[in-house]
């Protein structure tokens, strides 16, 4: 089970993920290492391939779903610019690699750079969370592009645990707002923004989280004007 998770995440791991056979990065650190890799960047993605690695969980409800395992592969980069590796293979055919970044940070790479979330378990922290609230939620709204402009957070908090960049989570007294912004900014395109709006969750369906202290209206209520083999773990 890797470490640093919630009891939502962890849970969630448990009930739904598995694990797959991966080919251990040692395989190739001498391969990596005669095309000047930095020992220190394979280092990290044995780090990373120790915790993650061969880790399938249920899709995202956006970047037609994400990795389809983690595994490191394809460390990329400069002593100036810093690295990156790839933390796992597409799932379905979208335009960018999922990366792990300098700092650790989980994001999408399509010649520009975009950190979704500040680590790793900030991606599996936000899919425990859609997994948990699209149960709950009597009622899930999706508003895309300019349109998220409209969106009043007003009385929500940020969600810390999902480590929010480009896409963040906000929580009211009884809804949960995600923001998808990493393709939007991948391609310069802010009308690929897309925002899921859960709603009328109850006690059970904020369970793990707290809830603000003075109710917070809905978000839609207002509007701004528009700007391999197997593993049970």
């Amino acid at each position: 089970m890797p470490v640093g998770l919630t009891q939502r995440a962890r849970s969630f791991v448990r009930a739904h993920g598995v694990k797959v056979d991966i080919r251990p990065v040692e395989e190739h650190r001498q391969w990596w290492l005669e095309r000047d890799i930095p020992a220190a960047v394979i280092d990290r993605m044995a780090v990373y391939e120790e915790q993650w690695g061969g880790l399938v969980l249920p899709p995202s409800p956006q970047y037609d779903g994400g990795p389809r395992y983690l595994e490191a592969d394809s460390p990329e980069g400069s002593a100036s610019d810093g690295w990156w590796f790839e933390a796992g293979m597409q799932r379905t055919a979208v335009p960018y690699s999922f990366m792990i970044g300098p700092s650790g940070e989980f994001g999408i790479h399509a010649g520009r750079w975009v950190p979704l979330h500040a680590t790793v378990a900030g991606w599996v922290e936000s899919l425990a969370l859609t997994h948990h609230v699209s149960v709950c939620a009597r009622q899930i709204v999706k508003v895309t592009g300019d349109d998220v402009d409209g969106i009043v957070l007003d009385g929500y908090e940020p969600v810390r645990e999902v480590r929010g960049l480009a896409d963040t989570w906000w929580r009211g007294a009884d809804s949960l707002v995600a923001i998808y912004s990493g393709e939007a900014e991948a391609f310069s395109f802010p009308r690929g923004r897309t925002a899921l709006i859960y709603s009328g969750l109850d006690e059970w369906g904020l369970r793990w989280s707290s809830s603000t202290s003075t109710p917070a209206p809905s978000p839609l209520r207002q509007r701004r004007a528009p700007r391999h083999r197997h593993h049970r773990l």
